[in-house]
């Protein structure tokens, strides 16, 4: 990806930050000022040097008793002097500003409509800002469920999250990483529940508003969750994407941030740490299959797998009643389907960009499966793994069952992102 950098006040060559080059940069000496920040940073000065890119950012060479490296995009509140951010207030400096800078001025601004992918960095980062927020969960197998599946099954236990779901972890690498000003002005999203409550969750944690648009007929019990957290929740629409054309509209009415389900960096680094877990707990896995609504968990999945284990398969699976991702990912390009599934983690009636990315550079398969076979899913996962899993948590196993060929034998992964079925959908389990 080329990238140009955004400076105010100082035009570099135009082609400084194209990937895997170095170019000489000549950005020239400090000035003689004496504000603030030039005695803050005394002995940090720009040297002609190199500027090149760096896991997407922009890196300019800095000299500061003996050599610092100052990075272009990285964010952060209260720099302290020699920090990647410091060096980037210094820049504005060296050119005659006396005002503290916002760092975004700063950041890698990708060519016309592309998206900037998270990297793995992301993800190891995102294990960082996640460690006082939640522990690591639970990666167990059970004699029962292998001898049920033919194979050795390792479930991912997920659904015991605060949330109930994988999700909360995006959330909270999310409103991490936001800038303070950008939280307290609050977030909008949109969503059938899971992804509403990890938003909800993560922006009670950094005291930030929370609005949640979602369908009319949403999981009651998921719309009592979202507000039990704080959040505002609004009713809009028969279908998620009704929802998601009033949410945009509503973020842009009040001036706050808008967050997809799916396209957002800092959702799927948070969900990637959920697979360091899973490799730290089961290193010799041959396949993991991981349900697909928007795509996060099956884009982390695939990011986290291509960097340590390439040579796992990661398969995505999603309802054949609404296969919009599925069909997405063949056909190479995004599509809309209609939206029919019961199952609502994976409710969706179209593909999303960046997870799209992700997902066809690293997933070796995609599948779809039933309804029905989701359901009779989540009862063998509650009579034989003693796991009670929402639709989506069991859709990985519902694939195990129905293709034994393909899995006799082997070791596989199955990511039960969530436990947060509706009393409706308990009892329509039960009575089967």
């Amino acid at each position: 990806m080329r990238g140009q950098l955004r400076l105010r006040r100082v035009e570099p060559p135009q082609d400084l930050l194209r990937p895997g080059r170095e170019h000489p940069a000549g950005f020239g000496e400090p000035d003689p000022a004496s504000g603030p920040l030039h005695q803050a940073g005394a002995g940090l000065r720009l040297q002609p040097g190199k500027v090149m890119t760096h896991r997407g950012l922009g890196v300019v060479q800095l000299t500061r008793r003996g050599g610092d490296r100052a990075v272009l995009g990285d964010r952060g509140e209260d720099p302290e002097p020699g920090d990647v951010e410091h060096a980037v207030h210094r820049i504005d400096a060296i050119y005659g500003t006396s005002r503290q800078v916002a760092l975004d001025e700063y950041e890698t601004v990708p060519e016309p409509g592309a998206m900037r992918l998270p990297c793995f960095t992301d993800v190891l980062r995102a294990g960082q800002t996640l460690r006082p927020h939640l522990p690591p969960t639970p990666a167990w197998s059970y004699p029962a469920l292998d001898a049920a599946c033919g194979a050795h099954v390792v479930v991912k236990h997920e659904n015991v999250q605060p949330t109930g779901a994988f999700k909360v972890r995006g959330g909270l690498t999310l409103l991490a990483t936001m800038p303070a000003a950008e939280r307290d002005r609050g977030v909008v999203t949109y969503s059938t529940g899971n992804h509403a409550q990890s938003i909800a969750y993560a922006a009670r944690e950094f005291r930030a508003p929370c609005t949640v648009v979602m369908p009319e007929g949403a999981n009651e019990s998921k719309h009592r969750a979202v507000e039990a957290l704080g959040a505002t929740v609004v009713l809009r629409g028969t279908t998620l994407e009704e929802s998601a054309t009033a949410a945009t509209l509503l973020a842009s009415r009040c001036g706050a941030r808008f967050v997809s389900p799916a396209d957002e960096p800092a959702l799927i680094a948070g969900v990637g740490t959920a697979y360091l877990e899973l490799l730290t707990a089961a290193p010799d896995l041959d396949v993991i299959v991981v349900p697909v609504g928007g795509g996060s968990n099956a884009a982390a999945a695939s990011l986290v797998v291509r960097t340590l284990a390439p040579h796992i398969e990661v398969i995505g699976v999603q309802s054949d009643a609404a296969p919009a991702a599925h069909d997405s990912w063949h056909a190479g390009h995004l599509v809309e389907r209609p939206n029919r599934t019961e199952v609502e983690g994976l409710s969706t009636g179209r593909g999303f960009a960046l997870t799209q990315q992700l997902m066809r550079d690293g997933l070796a398969g995609f599948v779809l499966v039933s309804d029905n076979d989701i359901r009779a899913a989540q009862r063998l996962l509650l009579s034989h793994a003693h796991t009670l899993a929402e639709g989506a948590g069991a859709a990985g196993l519902a694939v195990v069952l129905g293709d034994p060929p393909r899995f006799a034998g082997r070791q596989v992964g199955i990511a039960c992102t969530g436990a947060n079925a509706s009393l409706d959908q308990l009892r329509s389990l039960l009575a089967a």
